[in-house]
């Protein structure tokens, strides 16, 4: 029997108490288990952890049988791994594929960890061990509660200063512990995005006001923020924060009622956690001159994706070079090629490779370039602005 070779990417998710976060979660997962989404889409979305799939699960039934929202999980930072599984008959290509089969690792950071001080040192620890297991994600959200901007209309500063400034003090106090011998971290959310939660509050906001919302009352804050995070992470110049916006909302709520048909943005999750990474990863190997041991990170995943997507076989090996053209050797001209050909598939030509995929019953391929496409699509519906550096 051949083992499923899966490709998984991590999402970090912050946010205060209350922004939503347990209720974006279970809507996500939620969502992903009714009928239309089964028949819309050519995979399953399955929770690693049956006990975890299930409480999502009561979360979503329960928001949308009895408008019963789910308990928050108070100081409990966790992680929820999913696999996404193809409904589909292997071919020749997706046997040949580098990896026939996609993960989600969904870590949650409790918002009472940016609100006020640990107990002591032992809920210390679990704060520590906490954010160290969520190293490995490539995509951060940083919620901005939509109840909270409503709350401060016309000082809305007043509320973003505290946000941002909360949470890059927490940063500063982790910073000696997650830095061993101060020495930086390589594997470390590299892109965050700030995404209004609760978006359907503030129902004619638009992701580019949002935008100019965030910029107008806090770009000092969101820089200095980025100044913590450039403490941290080695090769701070493929560093985002800041720079993609996007607009979350769970269901519609009224007090009697939870539409959980009216959702905004949350569809738009999966393909960023999956597709975001690629296409700035390579955006950034391309134009920077980064550690040898960064650019290695960063090309090693994006090869196997382009490798499907365009369905060329695509081969880097590590050199000993310092800087990000001597870093990665990739195997002829070509490999480059291919790479930029993935990442800059849109639009018509997007298009055209997503439905011959779905004529050749690639399944892989369709699903990642259906990604694509939904990405395309949340920004022309102005729910997602992706960072044009």
């Amino acid at each position: 029997m051949q083992l499923s070779k899966k490709l998984t990417q991590q999402i970090a998710v912050f946010g205060e108490s209350g922004s939503g976060k347990t209720v974006l979660l279970s809507s996500f997962y939620g969502a992903t288990q009714e009928l239309d989404y089964l028949q819309n889409n050519p995979f399953n979305v399955v929770a690693d952890n049956v006990g975890q799939g299930n409480r999502l699960h009561q979360n979503y039934l329960g928001m949308r049988n009895s408008a019963r929202l789910p308990e928050p999980d108070r100081f409990a930072g966790t992680s929820y791994s999913f696999s996404i599984k193809l409904r589909h008959t292997p071919t020749k290509t997706t046997k040949n594929s580098p990896f026939d089969a996609l993960g989600l690792v969904w870590h949650d950071y409790p918002g009472e960890w940016f609100e006020q001080d640990v107990s002591g040192p032992e809920e210390a620890k679990r704060r520590l061990d906490t954010f160290r297991s969520l190293l490995g994600s490539d995509v951060a959200l940083l919620l901005v509660d939509g109840q909270k901007l409503l709350a401060h209309e016309s000082q809305e500063e007043r509320y973003l200063k505290s946000l941002l400034g909360n949470f890059r003090n927490t940063l500063l106090n982790l910073k000696d512990d997650l830095l061993t011998d101060g020495k930086k971290l390589v594997s470390f959310p590299r892109i965050w995005v700030l995404a209004l939660s609760k978006a359907d509050l503030l129902p004619t906001m638009n992701v580019h006001q949002f935008r100019e919302l965030m910029i107008d009352k806090a770009a000092g804050e969101i820089e200095e923020l980025r100044g913590v995070l450039a403490e941290i992470v080695e090769g701070a110049e493929a560093l985002s924060v800041g720079e993609d916006y996007l607009l979350v909302s769970s269901a519609k709520f009224t007090p009697d009622k939870i539409v959980i048909e009216n959702r905004v943005g949350v569809e738009t999750i999966l393909p960023l956690a999956a597709m975001l990474p690629f296409e700035r990863h390579v955006h950034w190997y391309e134009r920077m001159k980064l550690p040898a041991n960064v650019a290695q990170t960063l090309v090693a995943g994006t090869s196997l994706i382009a490798s499907v997507i365009v369905g060329k076989k695509i081969k880097v090996r590590p050199s000993a070079g310092k800087l990000a053209k001597t870093a990665v050797v990739a195997v002829g001209n070509a490999t480059l090629l291919a790479v930029a050909e993935a990442v800059k598939l849109t639009g018509g030509k997007l298009q055209e490779f997503h439905t011959r995929a779905q004529e050749d019953g690639d399944a892989l391929r369709a699903v990642l370039t259906g990604f694509k496409l939904a990405l395309e699509t949340s920004e022309e519906k102005l729910i997602l602005m992706r960072s044009k550096r």
